[in-house]
C-alpha cells in the first residue's frame, strides 16, 4: 500500500465560539497534516499574513478559479467570497500527507460531494449558552460589536442541526477529554474507522438532540 492510499482528508466543522481552534492546535502537536488555507476576496485584517492566514486574492482571480473548478467549495459571506483551493489539497494527499479542512457545514457538504472519501467530523458545544459566553468573552479582546455577536449566534443552531449528517460527532466540554477524543477519532479514522462507533452521528443523536432542545 503506497502513501497515497493512507493519506486522509479530514473535514471539521463546529459552531463559531465552540473552541475548535484550541483543539486543533493540540491536534497539530501530535500529527503532521496540511492545514488547508482558504482564499478570500476580503482585505487582510491587522496582523494577517498572505499565504499564512488566507490567500488574499481579487474578485476576478476568485471568479477565474471558481469557473475552472479550482475550488473544492466556496461561498459568499458579508459581501466577500471564501473558498478552499483544490490544488494544494490534492497535491498534499497525493504526496501521502493528510489534509485538514476547518469549514462551515455548507462548505463541508460541497467537499463531501467532490471527495466522498473525506472524513467528516462535527464538534458540538456542551450547550448553546456556552457558545454565547465564549463569544462575549472573545469580543472583549477582539472588539466585536453586539451586532457581530448576534450574527454569529444566528448560525449556531442551523449549524448544529447539520451534525446528524456527519460521520462522527464529539463534544468539546472538558478540554482534556475533548483533546483525547479528537486524537482518537483522527488516529482510528486514518486506520479505517474501526473502534469509533461511540462517535458515529447515529450514536450521538441523543446528545445532538439535547443540545438543540436546550438552545
Amino acid at each position: 500500500m503506497g502513501n497515497e492510499a493512507k493519506a486522509k482528508l479530514f473535514v471539521i466543522s463546529a459552531p463559531s465560539g465552540c473552541g475548535k481552534g484550541t483543539l486543533l492546535n493540540e491536534l497539530s502537536k501530535r500529527f503532521d497534516y496540511y492545514y488547508s488555507i482558504s482564499c478570500t476576496t476580503r482585505k487582510p485584517r491587522e496582523g494577517e499574513v498572505d499565504k499564512v492566514h488566507y490567500f488574499f486574492i481579487t474578485d476576478d482571480e476568485f471568479k477565474a478559479l471558481a469557473d475552472s473548478e479550482g475550488f473544492l467549495e466556496y461561498a459568499d459571506f458579508s459581501d466577500h467570497s471564501y473558498g478552499t483551493p483544490r490544488k494544494p489539497v490534492e497535491e498534499n494527499l497525493s504526496e501521502g500527507r493528510d489534509v485538514l479542512l476547518e469549514i462551515e457545514p455548507n462548505g463541508a457538504f460541497q467537499v463531501k460531494k467532490k471527495r466522498p472519501d473525506a472524513v467528516m467530523l462535527f464538534i458540538l458545544p456542551p450547550s448553546v449558552a456556552s457558545i454565547e459566553r465564549r463569544l462575549r468573552r472573545r469580543a472583549l479582546e477582539s472588539g466585536e460589536t453586539e451586532e457581530q455577536i448576534q450574527a454569529r449566534l444566528k448560525t449556531v443552531v442551523p449549524d448544529i442541526e447539520r451534525a446528524y449528517d456527519y460521520d462522527y460527532v464529539m463534544v468539546n466540554g472538558d478540554l482534556d477529554k475533548a483533546v483525547e477524543d479528537l486524537v482518537k477519532i483522527y488516529r482510528l479514522a486514518k486506520e479505517g474507522g474501526a473502534g469509533l462507533e461511540e462517535f458515529s452521528a447515529a450514536n450521538m443523536k441523543e446528545t445532538i438532540d439535547e443540545v438543540l432542545e436546550n438552545a
